[in-house]
């Protein structure tokens, strides 16, 4: 028989469902046609939180940076006391669910995930519960993913290196102390967002079980307002009945105060950086198993967006993101994959020399980042760095063409749609959006921001970092000889951009 109605006239919308609980855990989650269901926990705590000294009170002292790199290796690999489950026990149970789990820090948040058939969502989530909550953490275990840790240390990447000097710079040392004015030394002065978010090698030494144990003592077990569950692919009502299970006991750390402020300072840890701007340049040596592999200058040239999360530009930036686009020297897709963009037209397609150069964003509560990558032989390095600034200088003078632009918001539109077809990218992002926003904005939503962006937002983004902001700029390579300094950076966008207000169509 022929239906009267459309299928989309038969079926609802899903909707993103939120339930706060007594004590401030909140629950997001939205149901989808699947099979398997993504649940999890999001924290409000990242390496932003880490201190390189923690006064206890017996005079001793615990250091607690590199922790969430430490937290993010042991996942799911600890024993868990309070289930009578030995590591390897652990590992055994979660493989008999069928359940595939992940954990992932950053800067400012903390995710646990578990990937699991719907019938067998309920027993995975008791176990992952315990491993966020109390995992033991015993010093042995720690030790053996100290060597882990050390074996990664033995080979980053340089891209890793070059994202962790464009924090430092960017929020470089005050001259007063924005931490606690403990006296605890160089720590007070290092910014939040200016410190490293894996653990570097000097302060591998000094991690241990009882930075773990102290770390969540102090950001997690009474901060049940920084606690998100989130899911997808699974009822509401009966994540809300788990969450209540596992996290419905935290209580805060002083039961009598006030709840926190609304996002982005629900952790009273979390203390704002300053963009100061600035450079970092690391030589770094020849490789040495592979001394005969292309050496490259790696490059990054970046500006504030101030408020980060929380900017009225925050939408535009993507769009420009976008449209800026870029990659690699070589790529396997076509439009769809970047290559009408305009690094890849103006930079990659016009430079055989340039072997990868691209838009990037990072942002945080108070502030972020935006600029342009791109790596080069040395001896090209400062030719690399002049296209970069003609970039940035040509978005301030003219307006992009309504075509880059319309490809630019078709592109974004496209990006986000189909990412959130993942049911593991939309639990995480129901889950970020109610840490960082206290709520979730739908896909409509989202997609009618960014039809709205216009030409005359892209110029003023572009307008405002240019003319009122010191430039961050990032250089990692065998032979960084070749890269000009900042202040000729800041030369050559002051003496490019004389031309600024003489917008062309």
């Amino acid at each position: 028989a022929i239906l009267s109605a459309p299928p989309s006239a038969r079926l609802s919308t899903p909707a993103t469902e939120i339930t706060t609980l007594p004590n401030g855990v909140r629950v997001g989650s939205m149901e989808t046609p699947s099979p398997v269901s993504a649940v999890g926990v999001l924290l409000d705590f990242g390496s932003r939180h880490e201190r390189l000294r923690n006064a206890l009170p017996d005079d001793s002292a615990v250091s607690t940076a590199g922790v969430n790199h430490l937290l993010e290796l042991l996942a799911f690999q600890s024993s868990l006391p309070s289930a009578s489950l030995s590591s390897t026990r652990l590992r055994s149970r979660l493989d008999n669910l069928g359940a595939a789990t992940f954990a992932n820090s950053s800067r400012e948040q903390m995710m646990y995930c578990v990937d699991v058939l719907r019938p067998n969502a309920v027993p995975a989530f008791d176990l992952l519960a315990e491993v966020v909550k109390c995992p033991e953490v015993a010093e042995e275990e720690v030790e053996e993913m100290k060597k882990v840790m050390e074996f990664q240390l033995m080979d980053v990447v340089p891209q890793i290196l070059l994202g962790e000097g464009l924090q430092m710079a960017a929020y470089g040392k005050l001259a007063e102390s924005n931490g606690d004015g403990d006296g605890d030394g160089d720590d007070d002065t290092l910014q939040q967002l200016g410190r490293p978010h894996f653990c570097t090698a000097e302060a591998l030494p000094f991690l241990s079980a009882r930075s773990v144990h102290f770390f969540k003592e102090q950001n997690l077990l009474h901060n049940p307002h920084g606690v998100v569950v989130s899911g997808s692919g699974i009822e509401h009502d009966a994540l809300v009945e788990l969450a209540m299970r596992h996290f419905g006991d935290m209580t805060a750390a002083n039961p009598n105060e006030p709840p926190p402020s609304p996002p982005p300072h629900d952790n009273p840890h979390t203390l704002p950086s300053t963009y100061t701007g600035g450079q970092y340049r690391l030589p770094t040596p020849l490789h040495s198993l592979y001394p005969d592999k292309p050496q490259y200058t790696h490059v990054a040239l970046a500006f504030e967006a101030p408020l980060g999360w929380h900017s009225p530009h925050l939408v535009p930036l993507c769009v420009l993101q976008t449209l800026l686009g870029g990659g690699s020297s070589f790529s396997a897709g076509g439009p769809g994959k970047g290559m009408y963009s305009k690094l890849y037209r103006e930079v990659l397609n016009r430079y055989s020399w340039v072997e990868s150069a691209e838009a990037f964003s990072s942002f945080h509560a108070e502030s972020g980042l935006w600029g342009i990558s791109g790596s080069c032989r040395p001896d090209k390095a400062g030719e690399l760095t002049k296209a970069m600034v003609r970039e940035f200088v040509e978005l301030s003078r003219y307006y992009v063409t309504e075509e880059e632009l319309q490809r630019a918001k078709n592109m974004l539109k496209c990006n986000v749609l189909t990412q959130l077809e993942s049911r593991l990218v939309l639990f995480e992002d129901i889950g970020r959006q109610i840490l960082t926003y206290g709520r979730r904005e739908d896909a409509e939503s989202m997609c009618g921001k960014i039809d709205a962006v216009t030409k005359e937002d892209i110029i003023e983004v572009v307008r405002m970092a240019i003319g009122t902001m010191r430039p961050t700029m990032g250089v990692v390579g065998v032979d960084i000889s070749k890269v000009p300094m900042i202040e000729d950076v800041e030369k050559m966008l002051s003496a490019e951009s004389m031309g600024t207000h003489s917008v062309g169509g």
